[in-house]
């Protein structure tokens, strides 16, 4: 079974005046660009999502709180504390060395807060 060819239609010039979309060409080229723009997003999407998401840096400590909020006395700290910064550390809201994973896996450079007493 043969398609019969359908008839061309006037085109616009656009590269020159030879140049003609035909109803053919414009039926695929439709189809191919919206898959390529459809591809194109859904890449973007998939690698954007892989990177460290922007916003929340809290994702497991006291999320039923609308603020996490730690208050220590100086008298109590003793001579150094050290504070965690990164929000993964099991012994929050103090340091267990756990940013060390968190830089290697997203290339961030956190670290903790250390407060001490001067040296008098």
């Amino acid at each position: 079974m043969t398609i019969p060819a359908l008839p061309q239609l006037p085109g616009p010039s656009v590269a020159s005046p030879g140049f003609r979309l035909s109803k053919e060409h414009f039926m695929v080229a439709v189809p191919v660009a919206v898959v390529a723009a459809l591809g194109g997003f859904l890449v973007s999407r998939y690698l954007s999502g892989r990177s460290c998401k922007k916003g929340m840096v809290n994702m497991s400590i006291n999320k039923d709180s609308p603020k996490v909020v730690h208050s220590f006395d100086m008298e109590d700290i003793g001579t150094k504390a050290v504070y965690c910064r990164c929000w993964k550390s099991k012994k929050f809201p103090l340091c267990d060395g756990a940013h060390t994973k968190h830089n290697e896996e997203t290339g961030d450079n956190v670290g903790p807060l250390i407060i001490k007493k001067k040296d008098v």
